[in-house]
C-alpha cells in the first residue's frame, strides 16, 4: 500500500503537469500528445494495481481491522481499506479490473475529442465591435453575453450557437458515448443505475440529489420572481435568454488579477489567521494563470500536488465576475492546503461535494464584504444583484444541468437511443421551464437549446449537482461565520481539514447540515427571497 501510495503521488505529479500545460493551449501537438501520454499511464497504472482491492476484499473484514489494530503504518490506509471492503459486491474479478482500467482511456476519451472541437478544431464566427472583428470563441461569447447593448449579446449568442448547431451529431455522439461508457460500467458492478454508481463512490444518498431537484422545481416562483426583477431593472420590454448575463447595475469598475487578490484576502478575514496566512502565502507565490489566451481553455479550475502551493487556473476579464471567481477558486486553494496540512497523501482528497462549497462559502463572504463597503444606492444594488445571480447560477443553472443528466441517463437505461437531436429536445423542454417560457417571463430561442453541447462538465457524469447542494451549504456555514460565531467558523474549518477521511455526507451532518432534507435549499430560496425583497424597496425608494 506504501508502494502504491508513492507511485501515485508521482503520477499525479505528471498529470498536473500535462493536463495544466494542455488546458493554456489546446492547440499545442505537444500538450496534446503530452495528454495522451499521461492518460495511457493512467490506465496501465490502474491496470497494474487491479489484483490489490480484490485481494483485500478477500481477507474480509474481521483480518483487515485485526491488521489496523496491529500495524500503526495502516492507519493513513484505512480509510481506503474500509471502502474496499465496502464495495466488495460491486468489485470484479481481478481480471475484469485490470480490463476495466486499461480501458478507462478509451472509456473517457469522448470528453477530450469535445474539448479539441470546442476550443482547437472548430472554426468560430466574429462579430464587428466599433467597427472591428470580435471572434465569438468560448471566452468571447462568455464576454460579449454581459455587454450593455441587447443587440450585441443577441449577435453573440445567434452566432455562438448557431456554430455549436452545426456539430449538433458529433456532440450527440460524444456525449451519448460518454452516458454510454458510465452506464455499461454501472452494470458491469451491479448498481441499478448510473447515478447510483457514481454517488457511491463518496457514499452519498442518492436521496440528496433527487430532493435537491424537487426543491428547486418546487422553488421556481422564486427564480421566475428574480427574472420579472431584471426585467424590470435592464428596462425591457420583454426578457429573452441572452438577457440573464448583463449586470443589473453597471458601476464602470475594473478589477485588476492584484485587487482580487487584495479583494479575497480581505473578505476572508472572518475565516480566522491560519485561512488567513495560508492563502496570503499561496497568493505570494503566483501559481496561477491568469488571463485568457488563443488556444486557452475556457472556465477556471484549481489543481495541484500534494505538498506544493496548488495551481489556479483563471480567464479574469477585469470585471466583478472575474473577482468572484478568483476567491471562488482560491476557496478551492485554501482547502487543498488545509486538507494537506492535517490529512497524510491517502486522505487529503477531498470529495467534490466538499470543494464547491469551500469555493462558494468564499463568495459569500465576498459579498459581505462588499456590501460593508457599499457608500451609494447603485453600490447596494450592484452586490446584491450579484449575489442574486450568483445563486441562480449555482442553485438553479446547476440543479437544471443535473435534472438534464438524470433524464438522459433514465432515458438510455430504459433502452432508448440518444442522438443529438433528442439531448437538444431534452435540453430545451428543461430551459423552457427553469426559466418559465410557457407563462411567458422569458422567451427561450429553440436555437439557443444548443447550449447542452457547451457545457463539459456533462463529460463528468454527476458533478454539477454538488454546485448547488454546495449553495445551500455555503449560505448556512457564511451567515454563522459572518456573526462572528467561533464554534461555527471552527466546525466548518474542520471539515476543510479533514479531507476525505470521513463521507461529505457525514461530515456536513456532524456540522448539523444534512443534505437529504428540505431545511438546507429552503433557506437559499428565503435567502433569494430576501435579497429580491431588499432590492424591490431600494428601486421603489429612488429619487
Amino acid at each position: 500500500l506504501d508502494t502504491q501510495s508513492a507511485v501515485s503521488r508521482r503520477a499525479q505529479r505528471l498529470w498536473v503537469f500535462a493536463s495544466t500545460q494542455q488546458s493554456t493551449d489546446n492547440r499545442s501537438a505537444r500538450n496534446q500528445e503530452r495528454m495522451g501520454l499521461v492518460q495511457a499511464m493512467a490506465g496501465q497504472l490502474g491496470s497494474a494495481v487491479a489484483w490489490v482491492d480484490p485481494e483485500i476484499q478477500a481477507l474480509g473484514s474481521a483480518k483487515v481491522e485485526a491488521a489496523i489494530a496491529a500495524d500503526p503504518g495502516l492507519a493513513k490506509h484505512a480509510v481506503r481499506l474500509r471502502n474496499t471492503l465496502r464495495k466488495a459486491s460491486h468489485t470484479l474479478s481481478p481480471e475484469t479490473e485490470a480490463t476495466l482500467a486499461a480501458l478507462s482511456p478509451v472509456l473517457n476519451a469522448a470528453g477530450q475529442t469535445r474539448t479539441l472541437l470546442v476550443d482547437a478544431d472548430a472554426e468560430w464566427p466574429s462579430i464587428t465591435l466599433a467597427g472591428k472583428p470580435v471572434k465569438v470563441n468560448s471566452n468571447g461569447y462568455e464576454t460579449l453575453r454581459q455587454h450593455a447593448d441587447r443587440a450585441v449579446r443577441k449577435q453573440a449568442f445567434d452566432a455562438f450557437f448557431g456554430q455549436l448547431g452545426k456539430f449538433e451529431n458529433t456532440f450527440g455522439s460524444t456525449l451519448s458515448t460518454r452516458v454510454q461508457a458510465g452506464t455499461v460500467q454501472a452494470k458491469l458492478r451491479k448498481h441499478p443505475t448510473a447515478v447510483a454508481a457514481s454517488l457511491d463512490g463518496y457514499q452519498m444518498p442518492e436521496a440528496v440529489y433527487r430532493m435537491l431537484v424537487a426543491q428547486a422545481n418546487a422553488g421556481l416562483p422564486t427564480l421566475h420572481r428574480y427574472f420579472k426583477l431584471r426585467q424590470r431593472m435592464l428596462n425591457l420590454p420583454d426578457l429573452h435568454y441572452y438577457d440573464i448575463y448583463p449586470p443589473l447595475v453597471e458601476l464602470g469598475r475594473s478589477y485588476s488579477g492584484d485587487e482580487a487578490a487584495r479583494l479575497t484576502l480581505a473578505a476572508t478575514v472572518p475565516l480566522g489567521p491560519e485561512y488567513q496566512q495560508l492563502l496570503a502565502s499561496a497568493l505570494a507565490m503566483r501559481t496561477m494563470h491568469l488571463r485568457p489566451a488563443e488556444g486557452k481553455s475556457g472556465g477556471a479550475y484549481q489543481t495541484g500536488v500534494y505538498g506544493l502551493t496548488p495551481y489556479v487556473f483563471l480567464n479574469h476579464r477585469d470585471d466583478w465576475g472575474s473577482v468572484s471567481t478568483f476567491a471562488h477558486e482560491w476557496g478551492h486553494g485554501v482547502h487543498t492546503m488545509l486538507a494537506q496540512k492535517n490529512q497524510p497523501f491517502e486522505t487529503a482528497g477531498y470529495s467534490l461535494f466538499l470543494a464547491e462549497i469551500a469555493s462558494i462559502t468564499n463568495e459569500v463572504l465576498l459579498g459581505a464584504h462588499m456590501m460593508k463597503g457599499a457608500a451609494t444606492r447603485e453600490e447596494r444594488l450592484f452586490q446584491l444583484g450579484h449575489s442574486l445571480e450568483e445563486l441562480r447560477g449555482t442553485f438553479f443553472r446547476q440543479t437544471m444541468f443535473g435534472e438534464f443528466e438524470l433524464t438522459v441517463h433514465d432515458a438510455l437505461e430504459r433502452g432508448e437511443a440518444l442522438s443529438g437531436k433528442r439531448m437538444t429536445g431534452i435540453y430545451c423542454g428543461l430551459l423552457r421551464k427553469y426559466h418559465g417560457a410557457d407563462a411567458g417571463v422569458m422567451a427561450i430561442d429553440p436555437l439557443y437549446c444548443q447550449e447542452w453541447a457547451f457545457i463539459p462538465h456533462f463529460y463528468r457524469p454527476f458533478y454539477v449537482y454538488q454546485y448547488a447542494t454546495s449553495a445551500a451549504a455555503a449560505s448556512y456555514f457564511g451567515e454563522q461565520v459572518l456573526t462572528g460565531n467561533v464554534a461555527a467558523r471552527d466546525n466548518y474549518l474542520n471539515v476543510l481539514r479533514a479531507g476525505g477521511s470521513r463521507p461529505p455526507y457525514e461530515l456536513l451532518k456532524a456540522a448539523g447540515l444534512d443534505m437529504a432534507t428540505p431545511a438546507p435549499y429552503q433557506a437559499v430560496l428565503r435567502r433569494m427571497n430576501s435579497i429580491i425583497d431588499e432590492m424591490e424597496q431600494l428601486l421603489d425608494n429612488r429619487g
